[in-house]
């Protein structure tokens, strides 16, 4: 009993650090969700372009700069890096997810370019950071917690707001066109590389926003600090396009579905923190991340599976029925011909 109350007092006590840490990462999954699920692109640029936004706040930073506008740079360095891959792909004719592999390998030695060495940290004691990890612990009392997270849930609320304004306009319509059939928008006067370079830089542009972010919370940017970042969005995506669904079924609108899959990266981490307290080391970290994004994979196509396996027993068992009544019709219509 006193190990399990150990337990989650230590879930607890990290428990505001979770709910920051998965809002933070919920602003990459928004952008991931618009290449994954609108456009209905493969782009792996994430784990490069994160990286190349938190470099460049950091550095900005550093050099005096105000950190909205070092914010506001590393945006516009992710847009550069969705940019790259867009016209590798629409230009060049490179598959979409070869393109993203090579502007990934090519935006690490940017990267260390932009660094000047593997890890540049910056500390909250020198610089007026949006966030830091630091206020987020309990011990700084409720009222601190409170207002780093406000900021964070303030920065998700404006981002949700700021998409669905954009996609209401006709460049957000034609990608949405483009991602839902890419033949027919074309069939209907769209441009549709037009719209593949917009989603992409509009994606890697928030990816790279959430990695200045990211670095400011941790107090570091580090060269590998994205790797494995793919992962964690597509999970944020899966697990709250899946909870979504069961909760408002139908009604699952565009404003729900940014939100849930800001919530789905929250509950990843708290999913992973409680994996984490039953002693397993890190080094699991992956493993687990690949696990759970593999669960809410697989949970829609085993909910289909599973309905169409219930209709098919039903229409099986209706035909079952129906031929039995149709073999009692002819059994009593030939005794009746017998007896006469």
């Amino acid at each position: 009993m006193d190990i399990l109350l150990g337990k989650l007092s230590q879930f607890a006590s990290a428990l505001p650090g979770n709910v920051s840490q998965g809002l933070i990462w919920g602003v990459l999954a928004i952008g991931v969700y618009i290449t994954y699920k609108i456009l209905d692109f493969a782009d792996l640029t994430v784990d490069g372009s994160i990286t190349t936004g938190g470099a460049v706040a950091v550095v900005l930073i550093l050099h005096g700069v105000p950190v909205p506008v070092a914010m506001i740079c590393s945006f516009l360095a992710g847009c550069l890096a969705g940019l790259a891959t867009g016209l590798m792909n629409t230009l060049l004719g490179i598959p979409g997810i070869l393109a993203s592999i090579l502007t990934q390998i090519a935006l690490y030695s940017v990267n260390l370019a932009v660094m000047g060495q593997a890890n540049l940290p910056v500390s909250v004691d020198k610089f007026p950071l949006f966030v830091s990890q630091r206020f987020t612990a309990v011990a700084n009392g409720p009222q601190s917690v409170i207002f780093e997270m406000g900021k964070i849930i303030l920065v998700v609320g404006l981002l949700i707001a700021l998409l669905y304004w954009f996609f209401g306009t006709e460049y957000g319509f034609t990608i949405r066109a483009t991602g839902c059939n890419a033949n027919m928008a074309r069939a209907q006067g769209i441009n549709t590389k037009k719209s593949t370079l917009i989603a992409l830089v509009l994606s890697n542009g928030i990816v790279g926003f959430a990695g200045g972010i990211l670095a400011q919370y941790s107090g570091n940017v580090d060269v590998n600090m994205g790797r494995g970042a793919i992962v964690i969005g597509l999970a944020a995506v899966i697990i709250g396009d899946v909870l979504g669904r069961a909760i408002f079924g139908k009604h699952f609108n565009f404003v729900a579905r940014l939100t849930f899959t800001a919530i789905g990266a929250i509950i990843y981490f708290l999913v992973l923190q409680i994996v984490m307290l039953t002693g397993l080391p890190s080094t699991f970290n992956k493993l687990f991340s690949a696990v759970i994004v593999a669960i809410f994979l697989a949970v829609p196509y085993i909910k289909k599976t599973s309905k169409n396996s219930y209709r098919r027993a039903a229409r099986n068992s209706a035909k079952a029925k129906l031929l039995g009544a149709e073999n009692s019709e002819e059994e009593g219509a030939v005794e009746n011909a017998d007896a006469d």
